[in-house]
């Protein structure tokens, strides 16, 4: 098996799991997730970017919780490709 992929932040500003705050995450632990797949947003001043995935897999463990700040380059999520 292949050593995880570690998705780093794209930018510095506050990590989400979610879209709003009444929807669901969108991907936990454990979920299968493919290549472009959203799993997170950074948000910087108002403005939402997309955290996506760059290879299929498994999402193996959220690094940062919800709401935390991050810097660019930051480890976010692993994921195992499969």
């Amino acid at each position: 098996m292949a050593d995880n992929v570690i998705i780093e932040a794209p930018m510095p500003g506050v990590f989400y799991r979610r879209p709003d705050p009444e929807e669901p995450v969108f991907a936990e632990e454990g979920d299968d997730v493919d290549a472009g797949d959203k799993v997170a947003l950074i948000g910087v001043m108002k403005s939402f970017h997309d955290v996506t995935v760059d290879t299929d897999g498994v999402v193996t463990e959220f690094l940062v919780d919800n709401e935390s700040e991050v810097e660019a380059g930051d480890a976010l999520l692993t994921v195992a490709p499969s």
